[in-house]
C-alpha cells in the first residue's frame, strides 16, 4: 500500500530566485514610495492634478502615507530577503495595498502608477509560487 503522505521537493532555484527578485523589488518600490512621499510633503504643488477627475485627494496626506508606507513595504522586503516565513504573506498584503495607493496616484502621474502596479503584481506572483523549505516539509 502506498504512502498517503506526499513529499514535496525542495523550492527550485527559479522559486528562490523569484523570492530574491520579488524582496529587491520591494525594497526598491518602498524607497521609490519613499521618495513620493517626501517630494509630496517639501512641496505639495509639485503634483498637479487636472480639472473633473473623478476623486481627489490631500497631496500631504498622501505625502506622509507614502513615506510611511514606503518604510513598511521596504521593511517587509528586507524581512523577504532574511527567509522570514511570515514576511511573505506579509509581503503580499502590503504589495496588494500598495497597488491600491497607487491607483489613487494615476491622476498626477500616470505612467509612473501603472509601472509601479505593474511591478507590485509582479512581486505578488512571485511570493505566492515560493515556498521556504520550512513548508515544504508540511506537505
Amino acid at each position: 500500500m502506498a504512502s498517503t503522505t506526499a513529499s514535496r521537493a525542495e523550492p527550485s532555484g527559479w522559486a528562490e530566485g523569484l523570492a530574491s527578485f520579488a524582496a529587491f523589488m520591494m525594497i526598491i518600490i518602498g524607497a521609490f514610495g519613499f521618495f513620493e512621499g517626501l517630494a509630496a510633503v517639501i512641496k505639495d504643488q509639485f503634483y498637479v492634478i487636472g480639472p473633473h477627475y473623478a476623486y481627489a485627494i490631500d497631496v500631504t496626506a498622501y505625502g506622509w502615507f507614502h513615506m510611511i508606507w514606503g518604510v513598511i513595504v521596504a521593511g517587509t522586503g528586507f524581512a523577504v530577503l532574511a527567509g522570514r516565513n511570515w514576511a511573505r504573506w506579509v509581503g503580499i498584503t502590503v504589495l496588494v495595498v500598495n497597488c491600491i495607493a497607487q491607483f489613487f496616484y494615476i491622476p498626477y502621474y500616470p505612467i509612473w502608477a501603472v509601472l509601479i502596479i505593474s511591478l507590485n503584481i509582479a512581486c505578488i506572483w512571485a511570493l505566492t509560487v515560493y515556498n521556504t523549505r520550512d513548508e515544504a516539509r508540511y506537505y
